[in-house]
């Protein structure tokens, strides 16, 4: 073989390879696809959207408040910030009663099922007194506390039931009785009648058909078979429809689906200025502050018709908002429910989140048009102080049942201040004992959570 003039032999080239399929590119939305689902299945996922949805619908309700209650407070004589006042001292206690609820154990929360209970039902029993039950647009729900301030009791039994019925849904299924109807069915359904009576002796339809939307929330997580779920439904709707039909108010709630003219002796005016206060919002709204149906024109503009003001301030985007705040609160609700294996937080877990998801749609639905006007607010949103405590404790049962997860809680555990981690590396360079939570958090790395 001839030598190259270095007298080195040649190099030898490797043969070429056939060309092969070439690698895909990357794709950039379904890179993006990719991290958005890794994040929507990190274990603290519920946890956060409980946490930052509900102290948005809050935060954004307290600013709804302020400016639908404006005109409203001056027509009456009071100073413009007057129910802003009021609202904001009630979302300060509830904030409270948030953060003690999201603190306590299942056992605490099951202990307080009972006394809950028996204090709604005297209260409410209490409402149909003379000189002390108080009577506010024709329904007696009411108690005087004094000044300024009353209380709705019925709003707690809502809490009541979830808490009493999940509690006692557990321990049958503990003992292995759900197996038989008459232990699904009694005491729950007996009490909740119970509880649906005393509601309806003061007129208020619109909380009896959220208590039974947690009614049947309750028996469906139960397992309840379709038999028995449709009889127990075929009995409630027929009760509502005579409670329908003997009342010419309900009966004409009824009419205005879908109206678009006040109607004679303006029945539906109410129904259609809240039509009116949206279809004027547009895109981005007529700007915060700057509607025009609050100024007389939609009655109740604060409380159950907030939602139309807020599609005529912030239009279109500003009610998406809402709604998604919300179809968030009730995914992460649903997901609490479905990943525990304790009964009890399943259970509490349901009928929390059919209680506010129900709540909204049927507030949204009547702003909308598309349901009878029920009289009920958009929870954590609209005015009302009887309404916003016993909820934000709701929210608070379902973040204490988002943190009790295994994973949910290997990784807040991971999570700790930056100050407290050089803190114990200190103390432990020192040859001092580490802090427990610091073990806590070894202890915890060494299990796969998916969080980062």
């Amino acid at each position: 073989m001839p030598s190259s003039r270095t007298r080195r032999p040649p190099v030898q080239r490797a043969p070429r390879r056939p060309p092969g399929p070439r690698p895909p590119r990357d794709n950039p939305v379904g890179r993006l696809y990719g991290r958005a689902r890794r994040a929507w299945d990190r274990p603290l996922t519920a946890y956060y959207l409980i946490l930052g949805g509900s102290l948005l619908i809050t935060v954004l309700g307290l600013v709804m408040v302020y400016s639908a209650s404006q005109i409203t407070a001056l027509q009456l004589s009071l100073p413009g910030s007057y129910f802003f006042r009021k609202q904001f001292l009630a979302a300060v206690l509830g904030g409270l009663l948030l953060l003690a609820a999201s603190r306590m154990p299942s056992k605490l929360h099951r202990a307080l099922a009972y006394p809950i209970l028996l204090g709604s039902v005297f209260l409410m029993i209490l409402v149909q007194v003379p000189g002390i039950g108080v009577a506010v647009n024709g329904n007696q729900n009411w108690i005087s506390v004094g000044g300024p301030f009353q209380l709705q009791p019925s709003e707690f039994g809502k809490l009541a039931l979830v808490l009493w019925g999940a509690d006692l849904l557990a321990r049958k299924q503990e003992k292995r009785l759900l197996t038989q109807w008459k232990h699904m069915l009694v005491p729950l359904v007996p009490v909740a009648f119970m509880l649906l009576g005393l509601i309806m002796l003061g007129g208020d339809m619109g909380t009896a058909i959220i208590l039974t939307a947690i009614l049947f929330g309750l028996l469906w997580l139960a397992g309840a078979p379709t038999r028995l779920f449709g009889g127990v439904l075929a009995i409630a709707v027929t009760l509502g429809a005579i409670l329908i039909r003997t009342s010419p108010n309900r009966m004409a709630r009824l009419a205005c689906l879908g109206a678009t003219e006040p109607g004679p002796g303006d029945s539906c005016w109410q129904a259609v200025h809240g039509i009116y206060a949206l279809a004027s919002g547009g895109l981005f709204g007529s700007g915060l502050g700057a509607s025009v149906e609050k100024w007389g024109q939609l009655p109740e503009a604060h409380t159950d018709f907030i939602f139309a003001i807020t599609g005529e301030e912030l239009g279109l985007a500003g009610t998406l908002s809402v709604l998604a705040l919300f179809a968030a609160l009730g995914y992460a609700g649903i997901r609490v429910a479905g990943r525990t294996e304790d009964p009890f937080v399943r259970y509490a877990a349901g009928g929390v989140t059919t209680w506010i998801t129900a709540q909204a749609v049927i507030n949204i639905g009547a702003v909308l048009g598309l349901l009878p006007i029920a009289g009920v607010p958009l929870p954590l949103f609209s005015y009302g102080g009887s309404a916003l405590l016993p909820t934000m404790f709701a929210i608070g049962l379902l973040i204490a049942f988002a943190r009790e997860d295994p994973a949910a809680r290997a990784a807040l555990a991971m999570r700790q201040p930056r100050f407290g981690r050089k803190r114990a590396a200190v103390r432990g360079s020192a040859g001092r004992e580490p802090r427990k939570w610091n073990t806590m958090r070894r202890r915890a790395s060494a299990r796969s959570s998916g969080e980062r």
